[in-house]
């Protein structure tokens, strides 16, 4: 399970948590303008926009998790099992492998409305990367500073959506989570006002009353309304400090612990990252669930227009500052 989310000060900032039961041995990956992508069905690309982001590197190719390109743009892929079809390759459209979708997009589109347009002649299939890394079933966010996206490959085809609260978590599909939001349209950062009845004497008797009803269970519902909440009542000054600072509370607010999400037998999904990115300055920042001291990757201390891929491994042992 996962949450993503978009958040926007003076800069636009985009990332996501990645919650699962183990790593794949993730590494925040920077990949040049010039390395070679030799997608499955189309033809191959080897000059684009540089891209940074989280991704798995098997064979010299960055399988990405979320990333965003050099213009600005973020896309991240969110589990959506049980409802994300995709299809076989077929004339007269662009066809995409799932697992190329990322590095496709990030590579070709330089905004949000570049981004539509691309969308309209692809055609997601359903082609592993290998027998090893069977087809994963996802659904993705893809945005920037002016707009924010959803799009689904369901059994009916592709969906694209706008999406108006810059969130995506997963199941049940995003247009359902969408109603659902009507379920919590009472709430308010304010203290409630007595509306129960006429005539009976209602006080509040604790802080953050009027938020309540919002739910605080791990389901992929909860955490699309607790984050949807979250981030639309979400304030911060504009620097940089706290602006990212602050997108870390926003995803912090659905933070999973060891122990409280159990898959199977003593195997527990926990948040094993959160990303956060500055897309107008090109940085990644992270945590990890043994180290939530912020770390950073700067695509643009990069030589970007390079052939090879630049790797940086997860500092992921706590990072304690003493103070005496």
């Amino acid at each position: 399970m996962c949450t993503a989310a978009t958040y926007k000060t003076k800069d636009f900032y985009f990332g996501r948590t990645l919650d699962y039961e183990f790593s794949y041995g993730d590494e925040i990956t920077v990949t040049p303008r010039n390395y070679a992508f030799d997608f499955r069905h189309t033809s191959a690309c080897t000059s684009h926009y540089a891209i940074i982001g989280m991704a798995h590197i098997v064979g010299n190719y960055p399988l990405y998790y979320d990333a965003i390109n050099e213009k600005g743009l973020g896309m991240a892929g969110l589990n959506f099992v049980g409802n994300a079809v995709y299809a076989k390759p077929v004339n007269g459209k662009e066809n995409i492998a799932q697992f190329e979708f990322i590095p496709y997009i990030l590579g070709k589109c330089a905004n949000i409305n570049e981004a539509k347009n691309l969308l309209a002649s692809i055609n997601l299939t359903d082609t592993p990367f290998s027998e090893k890394l069977p087809t994963a079933q996802l659904h993705w966010i893809i945005a920037d500073e002016n707009g924010c996206i959803t799009v689904e490959s369901m059994a009916e085809g592709l969906h694209i959506y706008d999406n108006p609260v810059g969130v995506l978590t997963n199941n049940p599909p995003f247009e359902t989570q969408m109603f659902m939001l009507n379920n919590y349209m009472s709430l308010s950062p304010k203290q409630p006002q007595n509306t129960f009845a006429n005539g009976l004497a209602l006080n509040s008797y604790s802080r953050g009353m009027g938020a309540l009803g919002l739910p605080g269970d791990l389901s992929s519902a909860s955490r699309f309304a607790r984050v949807a909440f979250t981030k639309m009542n979400s304030i911060s000054a504009d620097s940089e400090n706290e602006s990212v600072s602050q997108f870390f509370h926003i995803l912090g607010s659905v933070d999973q612990q060891r122990g409280c999400c159990e898959v199977s037998e003593g195997k527990y999904e926990i948040t094993i990252y959160t990303s956060c990115c500055n897309t107008t300055k090109g940085i990644y920042y992270y945590t990890t669930y043994n180290n939530h001291q912020i770390s950073a990757v700067d695509m643009r201390k990069e030589n970007l227009d390079s052939t090879e891929l630049m790797r940086y491994p997860l500092i992921e042992e706590q990072q304690i500052n003493f103070q005496n």
